[in-house]
């Protein structure tokens, strides 16, 4: 499912118009992505949380020479499943 096939199941869910459920959409995923720049995690019941990760500076390796590189540190988001959502995959 991709993101117009999101808004038209929402639109048709919630009785509301494409427009509408392509606003809401979009401020869900503003208000996910504020929170998590801030550090902030956000979790959703039953379907689980997102939160931000650091990823430690590390050596790796070049796969076209390989030679050694440093590859610096990194800050990533996670999520991080709620049993509801896993029992509803199972």
């Amino acid at each position: 499912m991709n993101k117009t096939e999101l808004v038209e199941y929402m639109a048709r869910k919630a009785d509301i118009s494409k427009a509408s459920a392509a606003r809401c959409l979009d401020a869900v995923l503003e208000a996910i992505t504020e929170s998590l720049e801030k550090g902030e995690p956000v979790t959703l019941a039953g379907f689980g949380t997102f939160s931000v990760g650091e990823r430690m500076a590390r050596m790796g390796r070049n796969p076209r020479t390989g030679e050694a590189i440093q590859i610096p540190p990194s800050v990533l988001p996670k999520f991080k499943p709620a049993k509801a959502l896993k029992d509803a995959v199972n």
